[in-house]
C-alpha cells in the first residue's frame, strides 16, 4: 500500500477531500443529462473563478499541457507573430508550441527568477497577432503582472490577442481574465485548484474565437467542434453535438473542488495562500536561507529557495520523502540542483503544513 504523501512541489497538490469523495460517485456517460448539468455547473463555475463571462469556458479533456497546445494551435495561423515573454521554462515551452503551430516567434527573454518587464514586451514587435506570457511562472515561482500588460496593449490600441498561462496562478492568487484584458487562457486542476491532474480549464473571449484557425492541426483541441458539445453549447441551450468520451469522473471531481472553493470564497482563498506562503517565505529566511525569486514578485503559493552551499539537493529531497512523506520539488533548466520548489497550493495553503515543512527541513538540514 502507498504510504500518503505530502504533496509540497510544484504540483500536483493534495486535493481538496471534496474533490477525493466525488471520483467515488457512481459513474456517469459523458451524454447522461445528470451529467451534462454537471458539466454545464462546472463551467459556470469556472466563469468565476477565471473572473469572465465567456462563453467558451470549460475544462479541457486533458492535462494543463494540452491547454498550452489548444491556445495556440486555435489561434496561430502560419507566419503569424506571436511575442512570447520568457522568464521560466514554461515560457520556453510556449516559443516551442507556437513555431510548431507555424508562427513567426519573437522571444523576449528575461533572467529567470524576474518577472516580465512590460515595456520590452511591448517594444518586441510592432504589430504582433499574439502576445504571450506566463502569470505564475512554476519553474520559478515568480508573478509577472499581466493586468500590466493587458492595460498596455489596450492603451496603445494593439490588435494583439493576450494569451496567458495561469496553470499555477488560477485558484491561488487573484486572476481577473475580463477586466485584464485577456483573450485565451489556460490552467491544470492539479495545483491551487486542488483536484488531481487530469483537466485543462480553459476560456476564450469572443475577439479571439472569430479569429481562430477554422481547422487547427489539432482535431482533439479544435475549440470550434468542442463548443458544440460543451461550454457554449451550455450557455446556448442549443442541440449537444458528440464530439468525444470526457472523462466523467474527473469533471464530477472538478466540480466538486471549484464548489469547495468558492463556498470559502475567492477573496478568502487568495488570503489564505498568501498566508501560507508569506510564513512560509518567512521561516525559511529564518533559517538562513535565501529566496530564489525576486522580492515583489514571489509567489506565495509556490516558493524557490535556493540550495545552501555544499549540500546535496536531491539528497535532501529524498530524505524528506522517505523520512518524511514529504515531497518537494527540483529547481528546473540551469537551476535544477541549485534551487528547491515549495508548493503551498489548494488544500496545502494552511498554517500546519507550513509548521510541518519548515520542521522537516530543520530538521534534515541539521539547522534545528
Amino acid at each position: 500500500m502507498i504510504r500518503e504523501r505530502h504533496l509540497l512541489g510544484p504540483g500536483p497538490s493534495n486535493p481538496y477531500p471534496e474533490a477525493t469523495s466525488a471520483l467515488a460517485q457512481p459513474l456517469l456517460g459523458h451524454l447522461d443529462p445528470e451529467f451534462l448539468r454537471i458539466m454545464d455547473d462546472t463551467c459556470e463555475m469556472l466563469r468565476t473563478v477565471w473572473g469572465t463571462t465567456n462563453s467558451r469556458t470549460l475544462p479541457l479533456s486533458a492535462t494543463g499541457s494540452a491547454g498550452m497546445e489548444a491556445a495556440f494551435v486555435n489561434t496561430v495561423h502560419p507566419g503569424d507573430v506571436v511575442v512570447v515573454a520568457v522568464n521560466g521554462l514554461f515560457g520556453q515551452r510556449m516559443t516551442d508550441v507556437a513555431a510548431r503551430c507555424g508562427a513567426e516567434v519573437v522571444a523576449v527573454e528575461h533572467e529567470w527568477g524576474h518577472p516580465v518587464d512590460v515595456d520590452r514586451v511591448l517594444a518586441a514587435h510592432p504589430a504582433p497577432a499574439i502576445v504571450a506570457a506566463v502569470h505564475a511562472e512554476t519553474s520559478t515561482g515568480v508573478r509577472s503582472d499581466v493586468a500590466a500588460l493587458g492595460a498596455a496593449l489596450r492603451a496603445q490600441g494593439s490588435e494583439a490577442l493576450l494569451l496567458v498561462d495561469a496553470v499555477t496562478s488560477i485558484g491561488g492568487i487573484e486572476v481577473r481574465a475580463d477586466d485584464w484584458g485577456v483573450d485565451v487562457a489556460y490552467a491544470g486542476t492539479q495545483k491551487c485548484l486542488g483536484v488531481a491532474p487530469g483537466l485543462a480549464p480553459f476560456t476564450i473571449g469572443e475577439r479571439a474565437f472569430e479569429r481562430r484557425v477554422e481547422e487547427p492541426r489539432s482535431w482533439y483541441l479544435d475549440l470550434g467542434m468542442l463548443g458544440g458539445y460543451v461550454g457554449e453549447a451550455g450557455v446556448q441551450g442549443g442541440q449537444r453535438t458528440y464530439h468525444h468520451t470526457a472523462p466523467t469522473a474527473m469533471v464530477a471531481s472538478l466540480h466538486a473542488g471549484l464548489a469547495r472553493v468558492l463556498d470559502e470564497g475567492l477573496d478568502a482563498v487568495w488570503a489564505r495562500h498568501r498566508a501560507a506562503g508569506e510564513a512560509l517565505q518567512a521561516g525559511l529566511q529564518d533559517m538562513g536561507l535565501e529566496l530564489f525569486a525576486a522580492e515583489g514578485s514571489r509567489l506565495p503559493q509556490l516558493t524557490t529557495v535556493k540550495v545552501p552551499d555544499g549540500v546535496d539537493p536531491a539528497a535532501v529531497r529524498r530524505e524528506l520523502l522517505e523520512r518524511h512523506g514529504i515531497e518537494i520539488g527540483a529547481g528546473a533548466g540551469a537551476y535544477a540542483a541549485s534551487v528547491w520548489r515549495i508548493g503551498l497550493m489548494g488544500r496545502n495553503a494552511r498554517p500546519d503544513t507550513v509548521v510541518l515543512v519548515l520542521a522537516a527541513l530543520r530538521e534534515v538540514l541539521g539547522r534545528g
